[in-house]
This record gives structure tokens, sequence and C-alpha cells, in this order.
């Protein structure tokens, strides 16, 4: 397939394309800075075609889109982000690219959304069809442009929710520890690694069907916090505003993907992937 990834530089957009282009894709990366995206174009570089654009400029995204069989929505504005700003990117910038995608013909339309649109619900399982009570920007933003996008005729769009996305190399986990260390160390949360993303999306790529579907992925364990960073030398969150948490306590029921398509994660602990290096 050519499929145009936006958010390329990002933490889960950045291995996706790389993970793309391994399998024989040639993906049009979507970045707002060629310079600072050189280092996409690695092992698999003649497979990665870079296109300068940004989600606000709607001419930039009718060039982008010319020509690609499917489009894969990574990009965002999350941590740092005022509430108009996650609106303007994540709701008004996704509705100008499914725009520009459904005049270009584009057949398939995937959407990276957040499992953070549940809302906490005190660490119960909250399956596709659950009520959704984001009680931030960023999740509101993500909620609003899923339900931009399934309102769509004629655009083939499937919406991932993703939880924490870890591996490959990504710092994420130590990335957390400052903002997680006075939540419960008991309070347990959804992972998925990002060979389990791109193993998602690629299955969404190829699936014929349905179209307009929500899927969560996660993998299998939940770790509690005091597990996850101490898999990279923390000490446990010491639960001192445990409170502050609770908007984070949800957990993803993974079912809906493994039914209709097969999906079995690659690691499916966070032990796994320790023990393998990844």
């Amino acid at each position: 397939m050519k499929i145009l990834v936006t958010g390329a530089t990002g933490k889960v957009g950045s291995r996706l394309t790389r993970h793309l282009a391994q399998r024989g894709d040639h993906v049009r990366a979507l970045v707002r800075d060629p310079a600072r995206a050189a280092t996409l174009r690695g092992e698999h570089g003649d497979r990665i075609e870079l296109v300068q654009g940004d989600l606000l400029d709607a001419d930039s995204l009718t060039e982008a889109v010319r020509g690609v069989d499917a489009v894969v929505h990574c990009a965002a504005f999350f941590r740092g982000a005022t509430p108009e700003q996650a609106h303007a990117v994540n709701d008004q910038g996704t509705q100008y690219l499914a725009n520009a995608a459904l005049a270009a013909s584009v057949k398939r339309f995937i959407f990276t959304s957040t499992g953070l649109v549940y809302g906490g619900n005190g660490g119960r399982l909250a399956n596709e069809d659950a009520p959704c009570a984001p009680t931030s920007a960023y999740p509101e933003s993500k909620l609003a442009a899923e339900r931009f996008l399934l309102s769509v005729d004629g655009l083939d769009v499937r919406v991932l929710r993703l939880p924490f996305v870890y591996g490959d190399g990504d710092p994420h986990i130590e990335e957390i520890v400052p903002i997680m260390r006075s939540f419960a160390p008991t309070q347990r949360m959804s992972i998925a690694h990002h060979a389990d993303v791109a193993q998602a999306v690629a299955r969404l790529l190829d699936a014929p069907s349905p179209a307009h579907r929500i899927y969560n992925v996660v993998d299998d364990e939940a770790p509690d916090l005091a597990t996850l960073l101490a898999s990279v030398g923390a000490p446990p969150p010491d639960g001192s505003n445990a409170e502050h948490g609770r908007a984070f306590d949800v957990l993803l029921d993974g079912r809906r993907i493994r039914e209709d398509l097969g999906f079995q994660p690659k690691y499916p602990r966070l032990a796994d992937a320790v023990a393998a290096g990844a």
C-alpha cells in the first residue's frame, strides 16, 4: 500500500512508519520540518517519502493525500497544549485531513485515538461501547475528532483507542515517572508495545471490513504503577495524591480486535518485553 502517516516524528508515528516500511508498504510521512525527520529514512528509507505539511494548513494536506491508498492519522497535540490548541490540532486538524482524504478518494482512514476518552471509572474494564466521559482537553478533542470521522459518509474510517504505549527505545516510561510520582502504587494501567500498535494498524489496513469501527488496542496484562516504574529502575509512586490519578484509572477491554481481526500481542506482558530487551 501507499500510506500517508501523520505525526511521523512522534513517539507512535515514527516507530509505526518504520514498521510499515519494513513490511513492504510505501510510506509518505507528513512532517512540518523535513530536517527533523531525516532520521526516519534509515534501513528502509527507499520506502519512506517525506512530505512537508501541517494539519492546520488545508492546502498542504491536499497534496499530501494525493495518490495514497490509506491515511494513518497519528499526529496530535498532547502535553503542554492549551485547550484551544488541543481542539485546533486534534479536532479541527483532523477534520481538514478527513475532508482532503475524502476529496482524494482515499480508500481507508485509520485514526489513533486514546483510551482516555472513557475517563476514569475506578479501574474497571471499558469496551468500545462504554460511555465516554473525558475530563481534560486532550481526550475531549480526540473524542470530538472520532465523532466527526464516524459521521463522514464515503470515508472508510477505523478508530484505534490506544493505552499507554511503550517499547522500541521510547523513553515514555521514564518520562511519566515525575508525573505519576504521587499516584497510588497499586493503580493499574493498560499498556501496549509499539510493535503491537503497529500490528493493530496493519490488521486494520488489510482487513476488508468492517468500516466505521472502533477498537481498543491493549496488551494482555495491565501492570500496576509500581511494576511499570520499576521496569526503568524508578521507585514506586508514593500515593500522596492518589486522587489525581483517578482521571487515568480505566482499563481497556481488548476483546473486539482479537475477535474481529485475530490480533494477538507480540508482547502480552510488560515482563515479556523486558525479557526480550524490547
